[in-house]
């Protein structure tokens, strides 16, 4: 499997050299060349398959020669080690929760399968990868757990100061070692724009090899499929589902179109945005025009300019009509996030946390417009990483889970820097002349 850049002015690379370099040296980002189509068999076994025999044969034909079988078979059975329910909230929508791994949020997965990855490819290599991520929340802290202690691997992490949760901020602050949180003083937008700066910058590529672990590096997209298979594992109806999945930085849609694309038996997608509406712009006019990000107690989801936007374009050969038929799109205010959040409390006793509202009343919304269909939601996130919006709307504490109580004692450590890249570059190149 070869992968091409969506800028079309880089050679084709492999999926080692993708994930390493994270972004094409024409700027663009990689996408394979090819989508694999999974065999019938593959789908007439899928109830009876273990998780990592899912995740195994779906991610061999990107990874190619790569990795050797067996050390693929294994970073397969690291990254999927925790459950992803799939909980019935009412007759029409259930949950498929994503928050049971180890930082509690879906990005547990592609943060787990990449870091293994390069941990994989930087064996017996002298020189150090310095991940560079920019994060609206929950990327953050799962790159840092990921990565935490992984030798040979540096990780640097841009985060808008005080638009983070608590429990999220103290995830991605306080572990040290070889992780570095930079809090920035701007939007999520200023400090992805300022990591796409840096891997621009010829002086900071000569001083050190960068890669990326947002949603734009290959390994951490690709990997996000595996969930929606396991939703399918579990789904008890015969009629394929519609999905709604939460949509800021679109990588996360975009994985489930892939395994769409690859054979995936699911009926309808929703983008389910919050007030920062550019998907629906270009659903009404197909023009695409990013625009400052607006601020939401869906932060994660608070993007202006989604970088994954590109590729899916890609998957649909740039063809609106299409996108259109298989897509719907919905922009949900603050005022309806927090009403949704509490009819599903009251009406049911399951307690969302504010992107899988969203995702929740765009497929509502999707049901009362077509009767008698049935789907589900991705739930992103442990409710207990918004505790503050969503205790304040349904008025009861959210216990935090045992294993991360640890975190309420620990000590936040970040570096404050301005939204300027020129602060980051200067960092940057400290660092790498620091043995």
């Amino acid at each position: 499997m070869l992968y091409f850049s969506t800028n079309k002015n880089a050679v084709p690379v492999d999926f080692k050299r993708a994930t390493i370099t994270g972004l094409a040296p024409d700027k663009g980002l990689y996408f394979p060349e090819t989508i694999p189509l999974l065999s019938s068999d593959f789908f007439k076994q899928l109830k009876n398959k273990t998780k990592e025999q899912i995740a195994y044969e779906i991610i061999s034909p990107y990874v190619g020669n790569s990795i050797p079988p067996e050390d693929l078979f294994n970073i397969c059975k690291t990254t999927v080690d925790f459950n992803f329910p799939l909980k019935k909230i009412n007759e029409n929508i259930y949950s498929l929760e994503l928050y049971h791994g180890p930082t509690l949020a879906f990005k547990d997965v592609g943060a787990r399968f990449m870091s293994k990855c390069l941990s994989h490819f930087s064996q017996n290599n002298d020189k150090k990868i310095t991940i560079l991520v920019a994060t609206s929340g929950d990327t953050g802290s799962a790159v840092a757990n990921g990565f935490f202690n992984s030798l040979g691997v540096d990780v640097v992490i841009l985060y808008p100061s005080g638009k983070v949760s608590k429990i999220q901020e103290l995830q991605l602050t306080t572990l040290g070692k070889n992780i570095t949180a930079l809090e920035i003083q701007g939007t999520f937008d200023d400090c992805q724009h300022m990591v796409k700066q840096a891997f621009a910058d010829e002086d900071l590529n000569q001083s050190m090899t960068l890669t990326s672990a947002n949603s734009i590096n290959i390994a951490r997209w690709l990997s996000q499929q595996f969930y929606y298979f396991y939703a399918l594992q579990q789904w008890p109806h015969k009629e394929p589902p519609v999905v709604s999945v939460p949509s800021g930085n679109f990588g996360n849609i975009c994985a489930g179109l892939l395994a769409y694309f690859s054979g995936a038996n699911i009926k309808h997608f929703i983008a389910a945005c919050n007030t920062n509406d550019v998907f629906s712009n270009y659903i009404a006019n197909k023009t695409f025009n990013p625009k400052p990000s607006v601020s939401t107690i869906s932060n994660a989801m608070d993007v202006g300019n989604p970088s994954n936007f590109i590729r899916l374009l890609e998957l649909f050969s740039h063809n609106h009509k299409h996108i259109k038929e298989l897509i719907s799109n919905c922009c949900i205010s603050d005022a309806l996030t927090s009403e949704t959040i509490m009819e599903v409390y009251e009406k049911y006793n399951y307690i969302l946390e504010p992107h899988g509202a969203v995702a929740y009343r765009g497929l509502q919304n999707y049901i009362e417009q077509n009767p008698n269909q049935k789907g589900f939601i991705l739930e992103t996130a442990h409710p207990i990483k918004f505790d503050e919006v969503v205790q304040k709307i349904i008025k009861k504490n959210i216990e935090l889970p045992p294993s991360f109580q640890y975190l309420l004692q620990l000590k936040k450590n970040s570096v404050v820097l301005k939204a300027e890249f020129n602060e980051l570059k200067s960092f940057l190149l400290e660092k790498a002349a620091t043995p």
